[in-house]
């Protein structure tokens, strides 16, 4: 029973890395840095996923509802903030981030 829950907290653990890497050092393009947030909450989920699971407990898949509502929400609203962006400056590259006033 060991082994397989390893596996998974492995898999969690690689997934919050390249999490970490894609928002605080590539750091390229805004949708990069939206899709590695994304990255972070999935490994969360699954962190919650597999607790709940070793523990019998419900409480973690309900945190993971909870993760899921505000994962959509933020990407409802950070790609509406990209495309007024877009509109606005003609790229989302995080060089010209800098420019915006207000």
């Amino acid at each position: 029973m060991f082994f397989p829950n390893f596996l998974f907290l492995t898999v969690s653990l690689l997934l919050f890395l390249f999490g970490i890497v894609g928002t605080f050092i590539i750091k390229r393009n805004l949708v990069i840095i939206l899709v590695s947030i994304e990255l972070i909450l999935v490994s969360v989920q699954l962190n919650l996923l597999i607790t709940s699971f070793n523990f019998n407990d419900i409480v973690g898949q309900v945190f993971i509802l909870f993760i899921l509502l505000i994962a959509a929400s933020e990407v409802a609203l950070g790609l509406a903030l990209f495309i007024v962006y877009y509109r606005l400056r003609g790229t989302i590259d995080t060089k010209f981030i800098y420019l915006s006033k207000g």
